[in-house]
């Protein structure tokens, strides 16, 4: 079935709308209250169509397409009342541009430029209301700047399956609310703010961090369960300020819930938590007085291929499904030349409380599914009993927090040495031999394979100071390309960490074992090939939305 846009033949399928065929097609019909995840409203107007036949202009966001249907979007009767809208809802609206966190990526703003005739002739007083409504913990709302589009109100009630918000009153004094007694606190309350297509709704956290052009935007995949949500990263002086969702119709849709947001990237700029430089253990002190002092990446390579070297099968290898694909599969490398087994172990997380039937996942790691193909085998209780029975002397331990583990002090109390390769400090890392700094999932390259079997790709949205660049792959903000080395945006902390995978092949060196890959890439082609039965694949072949797995 076909229709005719502005001229062009367009397809459509039955029960599609007109702007769901345009849009299809690449051709833009404006909209604000129209979003493709929501119901339809058409209470906004802008999306008018001329049809022929159609005595009086159609809106298409809700006007089904109809075999032979002829539509303009850009003649003269269009364009006087895309002008008349346009005019209607820039009225009441503040000049608020300078200070909204909205500018630079503002619906209205390029409306106003495209659709407007850029006069109002509106001589009184705009209607003022409430500038600063705190709707919950994460979100605050301009009453002055809503367009009531009731994009916000539809997502609680339809997505987020809570109903919290509703408009109040009539005419120009129309606003929006909480129920009585309720927060706008719902698990994914912050996609409002992306949905907004003003600045009525912004983010608590970032507000007024940054201007947009002031940042880089990095496409990312969230750490925070198995679900591999896609995002973007918002950068600005080397520190993440925002992470918003990325659509994946096959993962994620348009949506990302508040934790990934937020507790996924809370530590991650903090000089107090990071671990900042390479440490080994003063054996020099008294025993049970031991410290650990900050060495150089020559002498705490050295001193782990000492550790290695020593005790060799007495070694437990411990990954992690919170590492990447490469640097699980380089662990597992170097455990096989130093004992002949590929016998490496992931400690799962799972929290039933977290999982529910939107998007969050009970299991709160990113790569469970990747450990398993690895071949990776849960630590067990009888694992970590072998510690004790000194079947295990040694342990190297990648990646892991301490409280994955319920009496993790216990099993590594009697433990003669352990290699630690962590980003943040905790109760094990002070009892650490060596403790090598780990770069974060923001600051590499590296896959995840997500609970249905999605290999999806992280790439670096941080720098650190030894940067892995694979071409083309960084992104740059405007201060990123033309801030001198003495202007304060260029001095944001760069920690000094390396991604796994490379501190691994460093320590293989150091014990005679060459591994062929120089990057990450190559590394990831290698384990497709040895693992996963997946001949010259590269990055390019994952793409941005993910490569699924048979």
């Amino acid at each position: 079935m076909k229709i005719i846009i502005d001229g062009i033949e367009v397809e459509f399928q039955q029960g599609e709308t007109i702007i769901q065929a345009a849009k299809r097609a690449g051709i833009d019909i404006p909209h604000f209250c129209w979003h493709p995840g929501l119901s339809i409203s058409g209470n906004c107007r802008i999306c008018l169509v001329e049809i022929e036949k159609a005595p009086k202009l159609m809106i298409a966001c809700s006007t089904l397409a109809q075999e032979g249907m002829v539509v303009n979007t850009k003649n003269e009767k269009v364009v006087k009342a895309q002008n008349a809208v346009m005019e209607f809802l820039l009225i009441n609206h503040p000049l608020d541009c300078p200070i909204c966190d909205e500018a630079g990526e503002c619906k209205l703003q390029d409306y106003a430029f495209k659709y407007s005739t850029g006069i109002s002739r509106f001589d009184e007083e705009k209607n003022h209301k409430d500038k600063r409504v705190e709707l919950g913990p994460n979100v605050m709302f301009d009453q002055e700047r809503c367009i009531s589009c009731s994009r916000c109100i539809r997502f609680c009630e339809e997505v987020a399956k809570e109903p919290q918000l509703t408009f109040v009153n009539r005419g120009e004094k129309v606003t929006i609310q909480t129920f009585p007694g309720k927060s706008l606190d719902n698990p994914y309350s912050m996609n409002v703010i992306e949905i907004c297509p003003v600045g009525a709704l912004t983010s608590r956290h970032f507000r007024f961090k940054s201007r947009v052009w002031d940042m880089s935007f990095t496409d990312s995949i969230c750490p925070g369960c198995s679900r591999g949500c896609n995002t973007i990263i918002g950068v600005r002086n080397n520190e993440i300020l925002r992470i918003e969702p990325r659509e994946n119709q096959n993962v994620n849709q348009w949506w990302l819930c508040d934790y990934g947001r937020l507790e996924t990237i809370r530590n991650a700029n903090d000089k107090e938590k990071r671990i900042i430089s390479p440490s080994i253990l003063n054996n020099e002190n008294v025993i049970g007085k031991e410290e650990q002092i900050q060495t150089d990446w020559d002498e705490a390579i050295g001193n782990t291929v000492s550790i290695l070297s020593s005790y060799k099968d007495e070694m437990l290898f411990i990954g992690s499904a919170y590492s990447t694909l490469e640097d699980n599969y380089a662990l597992i490398k170097l455990a096989k030349e130093l004992t002949g087994k590929e016998e490496v172990y992931y400690i799962p997380r799972v929290d039933e409380s977290l999982g529910d039937d939107i998007l969050r996942k009970s299991d709160m790691t990113p790569n469970t599914e990747g450990c398993k193909l690895l071949g990776m085998k849960e630590l067990t209780e009888n694992i970590l009993g072998e510690l004790k029975s000194k079947k295990y002397k040694s342990a190297f331990w990648m990646n892991n927090d301490d409280s994955l583990l319920e009496n993790a002090k216990e099993y590594f109390r009697d433990v003669e040495s352990n290699i630690q390769v962590l980003s943040y400090h905790g109760v094990l890392s002070s009892r650490a031999n060596v403790l090598l700094p780990l770069s974060i999932y923001s600051e590499i390259n590296g896959t995840f394979v997500n609970f249905e079997k999605y290999i999806q790709r992280l790439r670096p949205a941080m720098t650190t100071i030894e940067q892995e660049r694979l071409l083309g792959d960084f992104d740059m903000s405007r201060l990123d390309k033309f801030g001198a080395p003495n202007d304060s945006w260029t001095q944001g902390t760069k920690f000094n960490a390396r991604p796994g995978w490379k501190i691994i092949k460093a320590i293989a060196k150091g014990l005679g074992i060459e591994f062929a890959f120089e990057n990450s890439e190559e590394l990831f082609s290698e384990l497709c090939k040895e693992k996963l039965e997946l001949e010259n694949f590269d990055y390019d072949l994952v793409g941005s939305a993910g490569y699924k797995l048979k």
